[in-house]
């Protein structure tokens, strides 16, 4: 098997990661909170920040690696439209993800602080879940076309 095919899987399944884990665990901690179970939204939020460290994180370090040697043994222009398409829409949803974990460790430690008896700012948890939730669809959107442009790598 030669180089850039093994790069390729592994661009694949840290791809296939990155989008499976992001949309798995946004699912599992939005149904928690819609449950309404304080203990459920607390295990949903430490298993989503740790879904993030374990891996979340390593599959959006891997991608841009393995993405730019795979450009540059593939002798692939840099700078051609999809690629810089791909390369804004990556950065969109990085942009997005930042803040979203930052809140996952606010929104986890709130529920922890309110499962060792002290109350929880239930106004303040709400406004953050939903800004959460909303910056989840740009990031989601933008991966999705990032995963349509890199099977069809059109010549626009």
């Amino acid at each position: 098997m030669d180089p850039y095919s093994i790069v390729k899987t592994v661009h694949i399944l840290s791809a296939n990661i990155l989008f499976g884990t992001g949309i798995g665990t946004a699912f599992f901690f939005w149904r928690a909170h819609r449950a309404g179970n304080e203990t459920g939204r607390l295990f949903a939020a430490k298993t989503t920040v740790l879904a993030d460290l374990l891996f979340t994180t390593p599959a959006v370090i891997v991608q841009p690696l393995s993405g730019a040697w795979m450009i540059w043994r593939a002798g692939l222009q840099w700078n051609d439209l999809w690629l810089t398409t791909t390369y804004a829409l990556y950065l969109l949803a990085a942009l997005c993800w930042l803040p979203v974990v930052a809140i996952q460790l606010h929104l986890k430690g709130m529920l922890e602080r309110e499962a060792a008896g002290h109350g929880l700012d239930r106004t303040r948890y709400e406004r953050l879940f939903r800004i959460w939730f909303m910056l989840g669809w740009p990031a989601f959107g933008g991966l999705v076309i990032v995963y349509f442009l890199m099977v069809m790598r059109p010549s626009w």
